[in-house]
């Protein structure tokens, strides 16, 4: 159902040009410039229009009608939008961060990649200034937050607060929802396929038929959840997947690894960690793990800073939000690993000398890198043949003679020099 417009309340229609007026004026007070003016566009009629890229930082959009208007690279951190109505508008890569959305439609609007942390998507009333009353509800009932069929893919939700919104068959792929309040939302057959809820609330929630494959699920409340015919294939919980490394000798092992790297294999023992789940080891931090095993193993948000993994066997491994900085992972074979929101600064995937005039690069075929930061990182030849590399940082990264066939690239920085 469409959100109404509320009652007995007029809209002043705008042109594109009065739009203009006001967005200059509002740089020039943000730029702290003379005559400047804050954007004041509360019960404005702004449907279709062109906002693209403008600074409307604390501007005002209460109850206003932004129906298919083209908001992209929108800055629009802290601003009022309490009740406007935003369907189908065009918000891909905007910037909503501590945004008021209460009880705002973005029903079949394209939010991808856009940046919502901490934004206030709640239920809320329409109310207007009442010279004796203060304020009068203009609504009498309360007004949920619809996101019904909208593309949030890639979005930043950290900390956003969502409870009671609607958001049926909406869009949250590789979201990151983490500490996200969604207590009472209606979810029904959304995707959210690959996104990071980690220390979400869903109490209550409704996620009938809802996409939860690949999702990270821990630390989620789930309290009288609704999960009924939800795939779940893939997602990771708080329970152990595969061997939980609590019930093996891991320090033992790691040391017996080390020592085994350091004299040439004449001491120690190799590991292998093939489908172990890692993930109470908190840090492995600087560790010397040269050529291990840890085929489909979950390393999820471990500390591996430094971290010496040349030619590692990592195919299917789960190294999502980990932080992987300055790491060695020369020669590596991560085909199918899961690297999203992982930070890979400065980390080392070139090839690895293995012998005399012998290279072996990096295999990063089919890798999930969404999100991940990978500034100044050095992947000379390495295979990203149909990767994932939707949103991820690539800026002065070392990309000779890389191999990016069938990649994804939405919104990723740092490949334009890349055919």
């Amino acid at each position: 159902m469409n959100t109404p417009a509320a009652a007995g309340q007029e809209h002043r229609r705008l042109t594109q040009q009065e739009v203009d007026v006001i967005c200059a004026k509002h740089d020039r007070l943000w730029s702290a410039r003379l005559g400047g003016a804050r954007a004041v566009f509360a019960f404005c009629d702004l449907s279709g229009l062109v906002l693209a890229g403008r600074n409307l930082c604390d501007a005002d959009f209460t109850g206003a009608l932004l129906v298919g208007a083209d908001l992209r690279r929108c800055k629009l951190d802290n601003a009022n939008l309490y009740g406007a109505d935003m369907q189908g508008a065009d918000l891909t890569d905007s910037s909503l961060r501590r945004a008021d959305l209460r009880g705002s439609s973005l029903r079949g609007a394209n939010l991808t990649g856009a940046d919502m942390f901490e934004a206030d998507l709640r239920e809320g009333q329409i109310a207007a200034a009442d010279r004796e009353k203060g304020y009068r509800i203009i609504e009498p009932v309360q007004r949920e937050a619809y996101a019904m069929g909208a593309n949030l893919s890639g979005a930043n939700l950290e900390r956003s607060r969502l409870s009671g919104i609607v958001a049926t068959k909406a869009d949250f792929s590789d979201a990151i929802l983490k500490d996200a309040k969604l207590v009472r939302a209606n979810l029904k057959q959304a995707n959210f396929n690959g996104a990071n809820m980690a220390g979400a609330d869903l109490s209550g929630a409704n996620l009938a038929g809802a996409d939860l494959r690949n999702t990270v699920l821990v630390g989620v409340k789930t309290m009288s959840w609704n999960v009924t015919g939800a795939s779940m294939e893939g997602a990771l919980t708080d329970k152990a997947s595969g061997v939980d490394v609590s019930d093996m000798p891991y320090e033992q092992m790691i040391a017996d690894h080390a020592r085994w790297c350091e004299t040439g294999g004449s001491e120690g023992k190799p590991s292998v960690f093939d489908k172990a789940d890692l993930r109470n080891l908190k840090s492995i931090r600087g560790f010397n793990l040269t050529a291990l095993s840890a085929k489909g193993a979950v390393f999820y948000g471990l500390d591996m800073e430094g971290v010496q993994m040349q030619g590692a066997q990592l195919e299917g491994a789960d190294l999502r939000a980990c932080n992987l900085r300055r790491a060695d992972l020369r020669g590596a074979r991560l085909k199918g690993a899961k690297l999203s929101g992982s930070d890979l600064r400065d980390a080392q995937l070139g090839p690895l000398l293995i012998g005399k005039e012998r290279l072996l690069p990096a295999d990063l075929t089919g890798v999930l890198l969404t999100n991940a930061d990978l500034a100044r990182a050095d992947l000379r030849g390495a295979c990203l043949a149909g990767a994932d590399l939707s949103r991820a940082n690539f800026t002065n990264a070392n990309l000779k003679d890389v191999d990016i066939t069938g990649t994804i690239r939405l919104g990723a920085r740092g490949l334009e020099d890349l055919i």
